[in-house]
């Protein structure tokens, strides 16, 4: 796995919650230009040296499009590693104002089924499969079917994973450690939202391969997001605002994976420089106070709109 992975939420379906979206699609909106967008982006991060690409059922086509993607290219499962995830159902049908875009069930029923989806588009790429925004509350880590259904699986040679969500986090993946059988754990860690890393620091401790998505916020840690702190540092860098925001992730030494959610090849470029910024204790110290609450930051994150 790369330092940096390319995650596909915004490149797979015409509407997502991340800051400006809309415009940066502008007119690949169509089912043929978000391929096409979806591929110019893949082509920037293979270049650039990213081997991690995760995807989801609920993204849209980002599965058919990085499939696709894959055959054109002549890429061969052992290139690249390809995370996908079970959970949510899109059922936005292309538009951009459904309510709700994405229906979740974290059943054994889903779980076979959209396996059954992923595989006949990811077929042998398929590296790691992941529980789509596990929670204590969901009840999914108390399935012993759904349990059951991921250890066949991991026997079988997949890896197995989930992402968590929301104010219990940390609750969540300490529980997830208990039940065991898991591979890796994907969280929302930010300059913002820190509350999960005692909890990832845990389960980078028993072995488990931490990524982190929503490094930038959905965009509240990019220039659109006009973070006065974050983007004095970044000019001080000579570098980006998003630039500094993922390199702070990466600063944790028990981050594995940091995901960029870019939908242009600039703005994964933009991310990348991340590897170019020195962190450092300093930085930290200068940054701390830019933490919010937990219930806080899932409160305005809940209030973003899809574009």
């Amino acid at each position: 796995m790369s330092a940096v992975g390319l995650g596909l939420a915004a490149l797979g379906r015409p509407g997502y919650l991340n800051l400006g979206h809309g415009d940066d699609l502008d007119a690949a909106r169509t089912v043929a230009g978000l391929e096409r967008r979806c591929h110019d982006v893949l082509d920037a991060a293979y270049e650039e040296g990213v081997r991690h690409l995760d995807a989801a059922r609920s993204y849209g086509r980002a599965e058919e499009f990085l499939a696709s993607w894959l055959e054109a290219r002549g890429i061969g499962p052992g290139a690249v590693t390809v995370s996908s995830k079970w959970g949510y159902t899109y059922t936005a049908d292309w538009r951009v104002d459904a309510d709700p875009p994405e229906v979740k069930d974290l059943s054994l029923d889903t779980l076979r089924r959209q396996l059954a989806e992923t595989r006949s588009w990811l077929g042998p790429w398929l590296s790691l499969y992941q529980i789509h925004s596990a929670t204590v509350s969901s009840g999914v880590l108390d399935d012993a079917g759904v349990l059951e259904e991921l250890a066949w699986l991991r026997d079988g040679g997949v890896l197995v994973g989930l992402t968590v969500t929301g104010t219990d986090q940390s609750e969540t993946i300490d529980l997830a450690l208990e039940r065991g059988g898991f591979d890796s754990v994907q969280a929302t860690y930010n300059l913002l939202e820190r509350s999960a890393g005692p909890a990832l620091e845990r389960a980078h401790a028993a072995g488990l391969r931490v990524m982190v998505k929503e490094a930038v916020a959905n965009g509240r840690l990019t220039p659109r997001g006009g973070c006065a702190p974050l983007e004095a540092v970044a000019e001080r860098l000579g570098a980006t605002s998003d630039a500094v925001a993922l390199a702070a992730v990466r600063s944790r030494p028990w981050v594995d994976v940091v995901l960029s959610g870019a939908a242009t090849a600039e703005q994964l470029r933009s991310n990348l420089a991340a590897l170019e910024v020195r962190w450092s204790a300093e930085l930290d110290d200068e940054l701390a106070g830019l933490a919010e609450p937990g219930e806080a930051y899932w409160a305005t994150r809940s209030g973003l709109s899809w574009t």
